[in-house]
């Protein structure tokens, strides 16, 4: 027997390779196969070159490789290596290849070690993990093969590094030029052009040389290479990075660099764990606790490291749990037009869009630690324009966003380097693996660590330490069929609570999403039973919010994202309920005060609420925000900002005294009319208190000529200063849009008291039938009710003045002096409400108009002054959706959407005040027709 080695005199692999060597005599007539790779028509690499093939021979063991006119290295070198190359690889009892083989090719009870993709429960190879384990294969995975601490031990890393490297400067040339930049970057090729890595290397020296020379065009500034880990993949990339002439900065000098550096070098920044992570409480980094407990930190490497870096070189390993490097919210920051004093340009030459200009994921793990890299890029198409509206451009290097390449078997492109690589570090661990014989049990192997640590299946089952895929599919398990579909696909849940106007359009938008399933719950079944009519893989459900809190929570814990378009004073139960079952919420009504106490609850559930992304409010916030934003970026200030708003009927439909019709309950739209009022003029805060005084604050409006319109105070719009960033305006004023003689009329009903939220004794619903006549008797305190009618329009005259007898033609043109029966509802408001919404019911032949308007007062750095009117107007469909529910629904639709995709992420009470949110909603509005048209008056 051999004399045992202390493993400390042993460099790595060696202890392994020592034990090894004492079973070669029990390995002498085992048959292993190499297979050929088919995942790929680029794949070109092998898991052992021919050097290891040879020492294999020579130890006895049989190697059968299946042909392959694609591998790097041909046949013959296999054959001259002591191989036998033939089709059928039946006879050995392990088989090795390097990506994943066809569920059709498989063959039962052997052994297989490849990159299996299935640790994380990868959907597309849920399918080939199944076929492991119903065909008895016992599976090896070279990711999982791991010394004692934990590290890799067998990886193309150094290779992905080396090749990520060479492509992404070859991208960052096209990218330059295509913004208007010749570099000597043009020169550089992709990395498969190279008959090695020492031919790509000259090619970088050749540009490097270039650049020190001072042929970098002075209008791209300072570039900044930002390499995140210290392992092999970020090592590789920068030995190829080094051929340049650069410069080594550490993180927190790399602002400074970027905006001072020089253009006849390069800045490098190589990143490591301690440099981004930071506990979420109280700070600070201990690297066992982030092994053990990764969800307790989060990265700052968005805010303090990611705005100055040129180019992204990505290869950490990213485990579910762990901070994201850079999340969607984050690209959508990092991408947004530059307003930057280091972007630099010249005469000539245009200023780049922003800082960032190329990433290259080498990690390729799609929504990983580069979260908005959700699919991997191909060597046929290696790159892509990722922008800050989520759009991807794959056949154009020139617009907007980042320049990202993310291939997922980038070391095949230098594939014979890379397979000695590979196979020198897996040679040591195969006479271990040899042992494996796939029908025995696993128990009865004498594995050494890293090989039984790296098995993921055997005897028909996943080992102990992966059973969690199990528990990871478990929770995917929203994966279904859709109907009409053959594929399979990741259903995200959406639930719509409440069926009335507003609903189609929602469910419309998002039925158009094939991997959203639906469901509306309304209290009225018909309602519900409706929408699924027109769009049948919406499910209805049944459900009172208020009498059946334990259907709601129920129905809400089934749901990714839930909608509420029920009343706004049952959004707190809603709100509620999200948090405690920790789903997220999307609502179009204000941020009430109480939502705003579940702020904290939120938080701390991690959910996400969205308020306020309806039309009024909604659209109002997204197109002020994105004027206020550009005018304080080019340095202008909001002097004043006045804005109305307001849903309405059709100029040829308003032919009666309200000129409004309703769609809807009319109670809103009376009982705003008794509100308060609050905003800003000239500086001074003007208050109105409730009651009906809001009626006198009318202004007539000619904005738009052709229209006859009014407007009035709506709510307190003197927060909005400090909501919208604009505390500069000493004008702030938010208001409600009608056409002329609605508040004429509506001042009339209020004199009278017919929009009264108070019980009236004469409305108990078992008293007395009335009728109309009575009641306006009643409530004109005539005792006799039989009055001459003249008489009683002189009285009511009396009552609710007027121009001439105005008022009192509108309430008899209503019918509100008729002799019809009354159907009492105890309150006048309530009484009336219900008869209009009958009366002036907006027909199905017939349809509305939202009119939206923003004037904004700037004051430009060069003293001049802009009025700018912003002006949003939308007709319904007759027969189709409506203004007013398209209008409201369609963003309703677009932040849910947003929420769902991981574009906000923001915890707790969200309002769409911000531009990764504003922008991309404002946009998707436009591509469905909601378009503003703006005009300005210069002084």
């Amino acid at each position: 027997m051999e004399k045992y080695i202390s493993k400390a005199f042993l460099p790595r692999g060696a202890v392994i390779w020592q034990n090894s060597r004492l079973k070669h005599s029990s390995v002498r007539g085992k048959v292993i196969a190499i297979r050929r790779e088919d995942q790929s028509v680029w794949e070109r690499r092998a898991p052992l070159a021919p050097t290891n093939v040879r020492r294999l021979t020579r130890a006895g063991v049989k190697v059968i490789v299946q042909p392959s006119n694609r591998r790097a290295y041909p046949m013959q070198t296999y054959l001259s290596a002591g191989a036998v190359v033939q089709e059928d690889i039946s006879e050995a009892s392990v088989i090795f290849g390097v990506k994943q083989v066809p569920v059709d090719q498989l063959l039962p009870n052997k052994t297989y070690c490849l990159f299996s993709h299935t640790i994380k429960a990868q959907e597309a190879n849920m399918p080939l993990l199944d076929a492991i384990l119903e065909k008895n294969i016992r599976l090896i995975d070279y990711e999982k093969l791991m010394d004692e601490s934990g590290q890799r031990v067998v990886a193309f890393g150094k290779y992905a590094g080396v090749a990520g490297m060479v492509n992404i400067l070859h991208g960052l040339g096209l990218r330059l030029l295509a913004l208007g930049h010749h570099t000597p970057f043009m020169h550089i090729g992709p990395a498969h052009n190279y008959r090695n890595s020492s031919m790509a290397r000259q090619a970088i020296r050749d540009a490097g040389y270039e650049i020190a020379l001072g042929m970098m065009p002075k209008s791209v500034g300072p570039l900044t290479f930002v390499f995140t880990g210290s392992g092999n993949v970020s090592q590789g990339g920068q030995e190829v990075f080094q051929e340049l002439p650069h410069e080594y900065v550490p993180p927190e000098m790399l602002q400074k660099v970027a905006e001072h550096g020089a253009t006849t070098k390069v800045y490098a920044c190589e990143v490591r764990r301690r440099h981004h992570l930071e506990r979420k409480d109280g700070g600070g980094f201990d690297p066992d606790e982030y092994t053990e407990h990764p969800s307790r930190y989060l990265s700052t490497f968005s805010k303090k490291i990611a705005p100055y870096a040129s180019v992204i070189l990505n290869g950490i390993y990213w485990a579910v749990d762990s901070p994201k490097l850079l999340t969607i919210p984050d690209a959508k920051y990092l991408l947004r037009p530059a307003n930057t004093p280091w972007l630099p340009s010249s005469v000539g030459a245009p200023a780049l869009p922003h800082r960032m200009l190329a990433i290259c994921d080498i990690s390729a793990d799609p929504g990983g630690s580069i979260e908005f890299m959700n699919e991997c890029t191909t060597i046929d198409t290696p790159f892509c324009l990722y922008d800050a509206d989520r759009n991807k451009d794959t056949k154009s290097f020139k617009g907007p966003g980042v320049l990202v390449c993310s291939i997922d078997n980038m070391p095949t492109q230098l594939p014979r380097e890379s397979t000695d690589f590979f196979g020198e570090l897996l040679y040591p661990y195969i006479f271990d693996i040899l042992q494996s014989e796939a029908n025995t049990p696993l128990d009865q192997h004498h594995f050494t660590p890293p090989v039984n640590g790296a098995i993921i299946a055997s005897n028909g089952k996943l080992t102990p330490n992966f059973e969690y895929i199990q528990e990871l599919r478990d929770i995917n398990s929203r994966s279904r069929h859709r109907p009409g579909s053959d594929l399979e696909e990741q259903c995200k849940r959406v639930v719509v609570l409440g069926a009335g106007y507003v609903c189609a359009p929602v469910v419309e938008y998002l039925n158009n999403e094939k991997n959203i399933q639906l469901t509306v719950a309304s209290a009225l079944k018909d309602e519900a039973d409706a929408i699924a009519s027109h769009y049948p893989a919406v499910e209805p459900v049944l459900l009172d919010v208020l009498e059946r809190k334990d259907t709601l929570q129920e129905v809400v814990s089934s749901a990714d994202v839930v909608i509420s378009l029920l009343p706004y004073n049952l959004h707190h139960i809603v709100a509620e309920c999200c948090i405690n079952t920790g789903v997220h919420m999307v609502t179009a009504s204000y941020c009430t005060a109480q939502m705003k106490d579940l702020h904290e609850r939120a938080v701390q559930a991690g959910v996400t609420v969205v308020n306020e992304v309806g039309l009024d409010p909604g659209i109002d916030h997204l197109l002020a925000m994105e004027c206020f934003d550009e005018v304080h970026q080019a340095g202008g200030k909001v002097e004043s900002f006045i804005s109305y708003c307001g849903g309405l009927p059709a100029p040829e439909c308003s032919d009666n005294a309200l000129r409004y019709k309703f769609s809807w309950s009319p109670r809103a739209v009376l009982h705003n009319t008794l509100s308060s009022a609050k905003y800003i003029y000239d500086g001074q805060t003007v208050e109105i208190p409730e009651g009906g005084e809001l009626m006198s604050e009318v202004q007539n409006l000619d904005f738009l000529p052709g229209f006859s319109l009014e407007g009035f105070p709506n709510r307190d719009s003197s927060k909005y200063a400090q909501l919208y960033g604009i505390t500069e305006a000493r004008t702030v004023l938010r208001g409600t849009l009608r056409f002329q003689g609605f508040s004429d009329t509506i001042t009339g009903m209020l004199l009278l008291g017919l929009i009264d939220p108070s019980p009236h004794p004469i409305l108990h619903p078992r008293g007395p039938d009335i009728t109309w006549r009575q009641l306006i008797g009643n409530l004109l305190g005539l005792m006799d009710s039989n009055i001459f009618y003249e008489n009683l329009k002189s009285k009511l005259a009396e009552r609710i003045g007027g121009t001439g007898m105005q008022r009192v033609n509108a309430l008899e043109s209503l019918g509100l002096l008729k002799e019809d029966p009354v159907l009492k509802l105890n309150t006048p408001l309530d009484t009336l409400s219900y008869y209009l919404s009958k009366k002036l019911a907006l027909d199905s032949t017939e349809r509305d108009l939202v009119i939206l308007r923003h004037e904004v007062g700037i004051l430009w750095p060069d003293g001049r002054s802009e009025e700018r009117g912003i002006n949003l107007v939308m007709y319904g469909q007759p027969r189709g959706h409506s203004a007013m529910s398209k209008a409201v629904g369609l963003p309703t639709a677009i932040a849910a959407k947003m929420v769902l995709d991981g574009e906000i992420q923001q915890k707790g009470m969200v309002l769409p005040f911000t531009p990764d949110i504003y922008r991309p909603m404002l946009s998707r509005l436009r591509a469905e027709g909601v378009q503003a048209v703006e005009n300005s008056k210069w002084n």
